[in-house]
């Protein structure tokens, strides 16, 4: 009897798409069905227990967990990766876990377009998460080949060691049918992941996306110790808010000669330089005065007109 197990592949989206193509391409050629994937993507309740209902129909979980922590559900506080993972052993589903090494790791952020691979908005859930994961079955690679060995491995024993249900071929027929819409699927997942990998690639700020930019700045508060002409001293801001009201001045030029004004002075030594790690901003000297600034980059240009396109500033 030919049996086919269903694996339920969990991952972070945007950063692990090439990964989990490899994955589904390891199942395929191991002869079992890859579930999830790209059919639901993190946001309700009701898109929640749908994927909780497929994890429950499916044989075997699988997660590949990269440095990311991902989109976190706001009543758990848990990522839903966190949330799917942890579903699956209180289901008593036979899970596997498939880790990035830091090699893999340290070969991503080098890669063009996909500098950004580490956790910057929750470095310590995504900690406490991996501790949980490490604690269990894992496989840690090195490369998108070593996940499909990986994954072969894992399935083989997984079909020696459990009595898992799985699917059977009843007729050559039926067989032939099914195999012809997995590969359809599978032609047509491949094309959706290289177009948006294209898109991420042309949507990135430097070395961040949009929307990286925008939940890092809103976690990073700024508390200042003198009144400045936009916010007043004692008063409590977040690292995108100040960016969108002092936008102007960042677009002409922020100057470090305290002869200038103080807020000039004080802007320049305590906070442009954060932007300028985000490239964002950038020192230059300014013409016939020979003195430097910090002043927007493109980038910092086309992060501000995104924010307003997409009716997150107002004057």
């Amino acid at each position: 009897m030919n049996k086919k197990l269903q694996v339920f592949v969990s991952s972070t989206y945007t950063d692990l798409m090439e990964e989990r193509q490899a994955a589904v391409q390891a199942i395929l050629d191991a002869g079992h069905i890859p579930a999830g994937m790209e059919l639901f993507k993190a946001g309700n309740d009701s898109q929640l227990k749908t994927i909780y209902k497929w994890i429950d129909e499916s044989d075997v979980y699988m997660l590949i967990l990269g440095g990311r922590y991902g989109s976190v559900e706001p009543d758990s506080g848990k990522s839903y990766t966190q949330l799917e993972y942890e579903y699956a052993l209180s289901r008593d589903i036979p899970v596997f876990a498939v880790i990035l090494s830091q090699i893999f790791l340290t070969a991503k952020s080098s890669a063009s377009g996909l500098t950004n691979v580490t956790e910057q908005a929750y470095p310590d859930k995504y900690k406490t998460f991996r501790t949980l994961v490490m604690s269990k079955i894992i496989r840690e690679v090195d490369d998108c080949k070593d996940i499909k060995i990986a994954i072969h491995s894992a399935l083989n024993d997984f079909m020696h060691k459990y009595h898992l249900t799985g699917w059977v071929r009843n007729t050559f027929e039926k067989d032939m049918l099914q195999l012809l819409e997995e590969n359809r699927l599978l032609k047509e997942e491949n094309e959706s992941l290289t177009k948006k990998l294209q898109s991420q690639a042309n949507n990135r700020l430097g070395n961040y996306s949009f929307d990286e930019l925008v939940v890092i700045f809103r976690n990073k508060i700024f508390t200042f110790d003198v009144n400045l002409a936009k916010v007043k001293k004692g008063e409590k801001i977040n690292a995108l808010d100040f960016f969108m009201l002092y936008y102007n001045l960042f677009a002409t030029g922020v100057s470090g000669s305290n002869w200038l004004s103080n807020e000039h002075f004080f802007i320049y030594n305590l906070y442009a330089p954060y932007y300028a790690s985000f490239q964002l901003l950038e020192k230059k000297i300014h013409g016939n005065l020979k003195h430097e600034i910090f002043i927007i980059t493109p980038s910092g240009s086309a992060f501000y007109t995104m924010l307003e396109s997409r009716g997150m500033y107002t004057e």
